[in-house]
């Protein structure tokens, strides 16, 4: 296993909890931060993209904020992420609707035209991959920017979805905590 998944399993048993797909992570993901953590994590997700030519991460706000950081830190590239509410400021943009799972709520996610652009090559990063909602909603500002989508990475992907690299799939954490 490697370092970054041994590690947030270690903190998944020790102070998360897991009920069918819901995965707790409060504690040191997505509401308390353990930034030893998420360095292992970013560095983990850098070496698997070390060579793919980069110029940019995309997240959406808030949650993948905490993982795309370190890692365009790791990969030094600058990171971007999607607006849930377009501030003024923002005068052309792209724009797709996106359900979250866990807040139970349709949002717009956008992107200003001045930091994606046809040049540009991504990865999507986040915190889950539940039900790729937000992830379609990214793919199609990037469609949009005529951009290209490299790959995309999250901290844990509950669906084992294929092209989605990850530090733990659902099914991993369920076998690591028998």
């Amino acid at each position: 296993m490697r370092k970054a998944s041994a590690a947030l399993l270690e903190r998944i048993k020790k102070y998360g909890s897991v009920n069918g797909e819901v995965v707790k992570v409060d504690r040191f993901i997505n509401h308390q931060v353990d930034i030893e953590l998420f360095r292992l994590m970013a560095d983990d997700m850098a070496g698997h993209f070390k060579d793919a030519c980069l110029t940019k991460i995309i997240t959406a706000e808030t949650s993948g904020i905490t993982i795309a950081h370190p890692l365009a830190e790791a990969l030094g590239i600058p990171y971007i992420f999607a607006k849930k509410k377009k501030p003024i400021t923002m005068a052309d943009f792209y724009s797709a609707e996106s359900y979250s799972f866990t807040k139970q709520e349709h949002t717009t996610l956008y992107i200003s035209k001045e930091v994606l652009t046809a040049d540009d090559r991504v990865i999507y990063v986040d915190d889950f991959f539940a039900r790729g909602n937000t992830l379609k909603a990214v793919k199609e500002i990037i469609a949009q920017s005529g951009a290209e989508l490299a790959g995309c990475a999250v901290i844990i992907d509950k669906k084992g979805e294929e092209g989605v690299y990850s530090i733990l799939t659902l099914d991993e954490i369920k076998k690591g905590l028998d």
